[in-house]
């Protein structure tokens, strides 16, 4: 009898804690801005990722849990050169440390749709806290496949120099703080 109520809980155990999500990778993206020289912003983005989201239950973020990755050498500021010299050793070091990651550790309902997503985040082989901002875009079901869609926008920022991220450029030349923005969207499973 245990072995058959741990059989169910184990199959059907996603419906039962949270909805069983997909991330829609046609509707999703990774996207970073940094300064230049102080008076611009260049933005780029991982085209190259993934978000596993477990535990999503629509009336409490509280249980969710989101683990993202991204592959450093996807990276695309719509400049070849560029793109090149971010994965060198100067800042990523894409050959040593070839992936992006962040575990997240707890959500906190904030006010309406905000939630506060704190988690670790690796990056250029070094783990560091951070928090971010979550806002839940609500949820729908898609006219095209019948599926329910749940919709995300995560923002936030990082300091740079916390994970040794281009050591030699001074702020004045790529600003230190690191803006963040993903918008992402999940079907669930049937």
């Amino acid at each position: 009898m245990k072995n058959l109520l741990l059989t169910f809980v184990l199959l059907f155990g996603f419906n039962v804690f949270g909805q069983n999500v997909t991330l829609d990778k046609a509707h999703a993206q990774l996207q970073f801005y940094a300064k230049h020289l102080t008076i611009s912003n260049v933005e780029g983005k991982f085209t190259n990722f993934d978000v596993h989201l477990t535990g999503l239950d629509k009336g409490d973020l509280s249980k969710a849990k989101f683990h993202v990755v991204a592959d450093i050498n996807s990276i695309n500021t719509g400049i070849d050169a560029r793109d090149n010299h971010l994965k060198s050793a100067d800042f990523f070091d894409a050959e040593k440390f070839g992936k992006l990651e962040f575990t997240s550790t707890s959500v906190k309902k904030e006010k309406g749709n905000n939630y506060k997503l704190a988690g670790n985040l690796t990056l250029h082989g070094v783990t560091k806290p951070v928090t971010l901002t979550l806002v839940s875009n609500g949820s729908v079901v898609n006219p095209m496949n019948k599926t329910n869609t749940h919709g995300f926008t995560v923002k936030g920022t990082i300091n740079r120099a916390d994970f040794g991220l281009g050591a030699n450029f001074p702020e004045a030349v790529v600003g230190n703080e690191i803006t963040i923005v993903s918008n992402l969207e999940f079907t669930e499973n049937k």
